[in-house]
């Protein structure tokens, strides 16, 4: 019988992969330990091989297509046999589940058609008929629903696509709404003073005496036809609205300080087109300003400031604002593998565990002086961090409480000390691990640092690299930041941050002199760590930092 592949659990936190490449096509001959595809997870792109010999039956996953953990990919068997049966029978078991879910589905369409079928014409057939529902609109990012401040229409009057309709108060401004429609205002569904949710019915506009109660039953669900037989108008609501901050109250002023009357939309453009709408006149009723005004007006046209009255004349003194006109721009990208986990486990680690921190400042001067003379002898260049994680593991071995963690109903005390080391590559942060740090080398432990991070920047780390930690130090230092804190890299009970060393003015024998000062911060999990513990695994840390020599002992 035919063997189906699924996406293999490559990593403890992985949950899905990237189906990054196929060395294999339908077809082909496939032998146990052939690589099949190279699979793209949260921290590295790894090999997936076959188990089995035979010839590649069928393939179900495109490149480049994300595939969650133990969904079949591909199916491997004999030459010309029917691997459909095989398929079915791993699809077998989602099947209850796919029924259980669209047995609602149905339902539900079938309420949402029931109103329709009640007294009166449907959304969709009143909108053939030129009947325009009038929706609360999203007029602010926080809007949830508005009150109805004023009507300015009642049923009966007749109504052009420019007027405004009511003004609406969200909890932000009071602004204008206007009805995009023309015909008489045949609904009002919300009395003035009373909220409406965001996209509820507020008013129904068509041709006199069309029965509006069929879509009056059907509640506020908006339709997918009047949505989009009102695709223009609503262009110029999502302008109006993406303006709320600017466009919304406030008052354009004319040279006698009164109320310019015009449309939201005309606002805009006129702002954007740095217009004064004093100079514009209006075409709709009342001499209010829309669009085709602000595009049809011609600055030529409009009357020379040295001839303005004397009032003008005492405001020309006022400081003028230039008008700068910028451009809304922006890229987005899939969120990759690594950044989906990342932000899963950080989350579940910072709002999981109660972090607290502690800050202490090392002097440096020793340290310095004992990094010079090592490198004069040592095979590889040791680094300042590669001295914070020796003297972290030979701190932790003093102080057990806080190389631990928390594990629900016991806490675990390790006796090993494996320091995870975090590493910025380009999609995120990978935390290799430096086993049993206490008993090696500051030799050995740099030129492992050193190869961790080149298999980090090729995505070329496995399981085994980055698994286990008891305690993470991250280094920021080389970026020239005095201090930061980090979040905790569960299960670890503690994380250690690095800040830059300082040339700053230090106290030494009761005079200031030129001094070199480090600052460490302890991140804790206080369900392990207690604020004492952490003090007192500082004080050692820093002891062995400012006496290096201690290291070797």
């Amino acid at each position: 019988m035919a063997d189906v592949i699924k996406m293999p659990k490559m990593s403890d936190t992985m949950t899905e992969g990237v189906l990054a490449k196929w060395h294999k096509k339908v077809g082909d001959k496939v032998k146990s330990g052939d690589v099949l595809a190279e699979v793209e997870t949260d921290k590295a792109t790894m090999d997936m091989e076959s188990y089995w010999d035979g010839v590649l039956l069928y393939v179900g996953v495109e490149e480049g297509t994300a595939v969650p953990v133990d969904a079949i990919m591909a199916v491997i068997g004999k030459e010309g046999e029917d691997y459909k049966a095989a398929l079915e029978a791993e699809k077998g078991g989602e099947a209850p589940k796919a029924e259980s879910t669209d047995a609602p589905k149905a339902e539900d369409k079938k309420e949402e058609a029931a109103p329709a079928q009640g007294g009166g014409l449907s959304e969709e057939e009143l909108a053939a008929k030129g009947v325009t529902v009038i929706r609360m609109p999203l007029l602010s990012d926080t809007m949830t629903e508005g009150v109805i401040a004023e009507w300015h229409k009642k049923v009966g009057d007749k109504v052009k696509d420019d007027d405004v309709l009511a003004d609406v108060e969200t909890d932000k401004a009071t602004m204008e709404v206007m009805g995009y429609a023309t015909g008489t205002l045949l609904h009002i569904g919300v009395e003035k003073g009373s909220a409406a949710k965001v996209n509820g019915i507020i008013a129904i506009v068509g041709p006199e005496g069309t029965d509006v109660s069929g879509i009056l039953a059907g509640g506020s669900a908006p339709a997918a036809k009047a949505e989009s037989k009102e695709e223009a108008p609503k262009e110029e609501k999502q302008a109006t609205t993406a303006d709320a901050g600017s466009s919304a109250p406030v008052a354009e002023s004319s040279s006698s300080d009164s109320r310019v009357k015009a449309s939201p939309l005309a606002k805009k453009i006129a702002k954007d087109k740095g217009i004064d709408l004093s100079q514009v006149a209006g075409s709709a009723e009342g001499g209010r300003i829309i669009k085709k005004d602000i595009e049809n007006f011609k600055p030529a046209a409009a009357p020379a400031k040295s001839e303005s009255a004397p009032v003008e004349k005492a405001s020309a003194a006022a400081p003028v604002i230039p008008t700068f006109v910028g451009e809304v721009k922006f890229t987005e990208q899939p969120v990759s593998q690594m950044r989906k986990v990342i932000a899963k486990r950080l989350a579940e680690s910072l709002f999981t565990a109660p972090h607290f921190y502690l800050t202490v400042s090392i002097d440096m001067d020793n340290a310095m002086a004992a990094r010079t003379a090592i490198n004069a002898v040592a095979p590889v260049k040791v680094s300042f961090n590669d001295l914070v994680i020796k003297a972290v593991a030979v701190a932790l071995k003093k102080h057990p409480a806080v190389n631990s963690s928390w594990g629900g109903d016991k806490i675990r005390f390790n006796e090993h000390t494996n320091i995870g080391v975090a590493m910025a590559v380009e999609d995120g942060l990978l935390v290799p691990v430096v086993r049993f740090a206490d008993g090696k080398s500051l030799s050995h432990i740099s030129a492992e640092v050193k190869d961790f991070g080149g298999k980090a920047k090729a995505k070329k780390l496995q399981p085994a690299d980055w698994e286990g930690s008891t305690f993470t130090v991250s280094n920021l230092g080389m970026f020239g930041i005095d201090e930061f804190t980090s979040i905790i890299n569960s299960p670890d009970g503690a994380i250690l941050s690095v800040g830059a060393i300082q040339a700053v003015p230090v106290v030494k024998n009761g005079a200031v002199v030129p001094g070199n000062v480090m600052k460490l911060t302890l991140g804790c999990d206080h369900r392990v760590v207690d604020g004492a513990t952490g003090a007192q695994f500082l004080q050692t840390l820093k002891g062995l930092l400012e006496e290096p020599i201690r290291l070797l002992a």
